[in-house]
């Protein structure tokens, strides 16, 4: 009888090690198979939330297949208290780890709203976007002047606390426009001691936090700036005729003020050079309305011909040479071009209409272009005040 107990006993414990084995192996199973998310969404995680808060919210809009498996994977990983307040953002089919990943490795906020400052040239404003989770994109909910009214739909994400923060900087703003930017906006503290140097700052798209100090955004501006320049200046050209990287950071201020196309920046960066070569005078327009504004706001209109020929250390109508300082703040691209001109003998260039330029070696196939380009301005009713907007 006793071994019929005993061997009735072992089978039981053998099924019931089997049926673990089973459990155990169906679990693991579960937790790293793939999703059943068929779309990505944003998973939000509250400032306090439990792993059992947020594994019922997962498993409610379906990012999980169970809520006790992904605690318990939680637990065996060491994640369960790592849990980041935000919204992040799950992809589709993403397995229990990825959702976990994405919700316990913190930083900023994959996935909801954002909060950008965008700093161009002509203007200032903050665009309050949502990342749309199908898609990937972001979609602009709301867009204002920060010195002008707040719409309420900021006002509203504002009084929510999660939020991405972003302060983006456009290619050729000046620094005058960058601190006047920043003073206006209503998430940075701190005060701006002193303007940063001209061409000092790198466009670029800078990550923030609520409350960061604006001084201490500047210097971050400044040190990105410092290694593009110093990279690049590393691996120039020979022979260029520039004798330091500040002069070299004059003449990509020039060249990104000259072109908005991308493509044809070497080519005007090589016009510059083989002016500087043959002892020609710059004679661009950028150069000159630097000197009227000082880099403070847009001119707005056309040069006038007492602007081009007012001597004025800014005025390469009238100066030899380059400028005393950059004239805005170049990106790396403008960098990269005067650092590496395209190979021409190209010496003057104008507007062709199509926002790009026409380049030519004489004067007269100049004059030819030129003319052509004041045709163009004249059947278009934009006859300028001024000279031509290129080096002649």
């Amino acid at each position: 009888m006793w071994k019929s107990v005993a061997s009735n006993a072992l089978t039981l414990f053998i099924v019931v090690l089997v049926l673990a084995a089973g459990l155990l192996a169906w679990g693991r199973q579960k937790f790293y198979e793939p999703g059943p998310l068929a779309q990505a969404v944003c998973v939000r995680v509250d400032r306090g939330a439990s792993m059992r808060a947020v594994s019922g919210d997962l498993a409610e809009m379906g990012a999980i297949s169970n809520a006790s498996i992904f605690r318990v994977g939680a637990d065996y990983t060491d994640k369960a208290g790592l849990l980041k307040f935000g919204a992040w953002l799950v992809p589709a089919n993403a397995s229990m780890p990825q959702v976990l990943d994405a919700i316990t490795t913190g930083g900023q906020s994959t996935c909801g709203t954002e909060v950008v400052l965008q700093i161009g040239v002509n203007l200032a404003q903050v665009v309050l976007r949502d990342l749309d989770p199908a898609s990937g994109r972001l979609v602009e909910v709301a867009k204002f002047d920060p010195s002008g009214e707040v719409p309420a739909a900021y006002t509203d994400a504002v009084a929510e606390g999660d939020l991405r923060w972003r302060v983006t900087l456009a290619e050729g703003v000046t620094s005058w426009q960058v601190v006047e930017s920043l003073k206006k906006a209503d998430f940075l503290e701190g005060e701006v001691a002193a303007l940063p140097a001209e061409g000092s700052l790198a466009p670029d798209s800078y990550a923030v936090e609520r409350g960061d100090d604006r001084e201490a955004l500047l210097d971050l501006m400044v040190a990105r700036q410092e290694g593009i320049l110093a990279d690049l200046w590393a691996s120039r050209e020979e022979g260029l005729p520039y004798e330091t990287p500040a002069e070299a950071l004059v003449m990509a201020s020039i060249v990104e003020k000259e072109t908005g196309v991308a493509a044809e920046r070497p080519m005007v960066a090589s016009v510059f050079v083989n002016r500087l070569r043959q002892g020609m005078r710059l004679q661009t327009d950028p150069t000159v309305i630097y000197g009227v504004t000082n880099g403070e706001g847009v001119l707005g209109r056309g040069l006038r011909q007492s602007e081009l020929r007012r001597a004025t250390p800014y005025n390469t109508y009238v100066i030899d040479g380059l400028p005393p300082t950059p004239i805005a703040n170049p990106g790396r691209l403008s960098i990269e071009a005067t650092l590496h001109p395209a190979q021409s003998d190209y010496v003057f260039f104008v507007a062709d209409g199509s926002g790009g330029h026409a380049f030519a070696r004489t004067l007269d196939e100049h004059n030819a272009n030129v003319r052509r380009w004041r045709e163009i301005e004249r059947q278009q009713g934009q006859v300028p005040e001024g000279g031509v907007q290129t080096a002649e």
